[in-house]
């Protein structure tokens, strides 16, 4: 096997590591922004859910007041 042939294989094995370790990261980063959009949403829909309930009660002690 030629010099040039077995250089070439090693470098080509470290920018295929590189490109192994970059894609990694990527991967990563898009997992955890999109873990903390769907926390986003969750905590927003929680928030909803709450002041909803609270409206209710409120409401409905109202109306039972009014009807005392």
């Amino acid at each position: 096997m030629p010099i040039w042939m077995k250089a070439a294989s090693i470098g080509g094995s470290i920018l295929v590591l590189i490109a192994l370790a970059i894609a990694l990261l990527k991967g990563l980063i898009a997992l955890v922004g999109f873990v903390t959009g769907a926390i986003k949403i969750v905590i927003f829909l929680v928030f909803i859910t709450v002041f909803c309930i609270v409206g209710y009660l409120a409401f409905k002690t109202w109306n039972d007041n009014r009807k005392n």
